[in-house]
């Protein structure tokens, strides 16, 4: 902040009852006014912009991995995929808020955007910012919410999108489900059994799902057991 006085207006010229000026809100007024007036209504209901409160939202503790989704709803071919992509890319009873590396972070209202230097594999030496249960890096996360994001954060011209764990879900979902995205119907492919396929589709993306792509780990050969595993289990809580 500036430590120069405010203008003042000097004590001869100060008229006691003086009039308030009549000069008309313009648009940037107007716009001021009504962007504060939306903050405060989102912080009354309890919505308030995660970039202005830092606070850290739900992040829930499993005993188990592939841990449950925290999404409601939606297709349950398209949701043991997820869980799928997360037993390879996020084993962790933590998986919203694990980084790459295994750290953990406290505030998800945004994506964490922290570059952890890479210990192993092809790429040693560089860093990523893989962060989350699916693992995004800040691009692919910035590209995929502008998308995908179902409550995006608007403030004037600013967009900012909250990485709480119902949302790192639902952005996955609709990006699985949408077979403009991958050139195919993943969920039809599920339906008729092509679960390598698929893996293999999405290997470029998630580099450990086939043990063709470029980061293959401990569980990749195992991913179609673990898939259908899933599936059984959301196949349940979905009847």
């Amino acid at each position: 902040m500036s430590s120069e006085p405010r203008d003042r207006v000097p004590p001869s010229s100060a008229k006691s009852g003086s009039p308030k000026s009549n000069k008309t809100p313009g648009a940037f007024d107007w716009l001021i006014a009504a962007s504060g007036l939306t903050a405060v209504a989102m912080i009354a209901m309890g919505q308030p912009f995660g970039f202005l409160t830092g606070r850290s939202p739900y992040n829930p503790d499993w005993n188990y991995t592939p841990a449950p989704l925290v999404m409601n709803g939606g297709d349950p071919y398209i949701r043991a995929l997820m869980r799928t992509i997360s037993a390879s890319e996020s084993s962790d009873a933590q998986p919203y808020s694990v980084l790459y590396g295994g750290e953990h972070v406290q505030d998800l209202s945004h994506h964490p955007d922290r570059c952890v230097p890479i210990q192993t594999g092809p790429n040693l030496g560089d860093c990523t910012t893989a962060a989350g249960r699916y693992q995004f890096i800040t691009s692919t996360w910035l590209e995929k919410a502008r998308l995908y994001h179902p409550k995006p954060e608007r403030l004037l011209f600013w967009e900012a999108y909250s990485f709480k764990p119902e949302f790192q879900d639902e952005v996955v979902y609709a990006w699985l489900d949408d077979p403009n995205a991958w050139g195919v119907d993943l969920a039809e492919l599920l339906r008729d059994g092509q679960v390598t396929e698929v893996l293999q589709i999405l290997s470029p993306v998630w580099t450990s799902l086939s043990s063709d792509a470029l980061e293959p780990n401990s569980v990749t050969n195992d991913l179609p057991a673990i898939y259908q595993q899933m599936l059984d289990e959301e196949l349940k809580l979905s009847n």
